[in-house]
């Protein structure tokens, strides 16, 4: 079993980002048959348009990390947008709030000493020696992909997920 983690605004930043919202929404010409037709998503991010209510959420919940039975924790550098250290990542994490994949609010400072403990000293992480280890089980059934593209990485003692995309 294991549980993810989300970084949430505090609810100050969530009242300036709300704020921000309903000005935009206040501003749309919500009779323009071209804003109807784009669902009222009228700014440019890249090559997508997104509405007010796509910037309002940008941001609101990013996946922290997660922990398994078994492994240490798992942390998700978001491909370096928010943080890509130890030290910007707990500064991160303290800016805001900690909530579980059930909603559950947690104590940040009770948070990251559960994350930090996690599976130490001999938790599982997802590298050479792992698979190796796997493979001499009589259950093993191996991949045809190249899993070294999938190896956690250490950052400042951390094991940091290489992707972004898990759960």
């Amino acid at each position: 079993m294991s549980t993810n983690y989300y970084r949430i605004p505090k609810s100050g930043e969530v009242r300036v980002k709300y704020l921000d919202l309903v000005e935009k929404i206040n501003d749309l010409d919500i009779w323009s048959p071209e804003n109807i037709y784009n669902g009222f998503r009228t700014t440019d991010k890249g090559f997508e348009k997104w509405s007010a209510w796509d910037e309002f959420l940008d941001g609101m919940k990013i996946h922290i990390g997660k922990r398994s039975s078994g492994w240490k924790f798992l942390w998700n550098f978001q491909e370096g947008k928010y943080y890509t250290s130890k030290e910007e990542l707990l500064k991160f994490i303290r800016s805001g709030r900690i909530i579980n994949e059930y909603g559950e609010l947690q104590n940040v400072e009770e948070f990251i000493e559960m994350a930090l403990e996690w599976g130490q000293p001999d938790g599982y992480v997802l590298d050479e020696n792992y698979v190796l280890e796997q493979s001499k089980k009589p259950d093993y059934r191996p991949s045809f992909i190249n899993m070294s593209n999938y190896y956690d990485k250490e950052v400042d003692e951390l094991r940091v997920s290489s992707t972004s995309e898990f759960s």
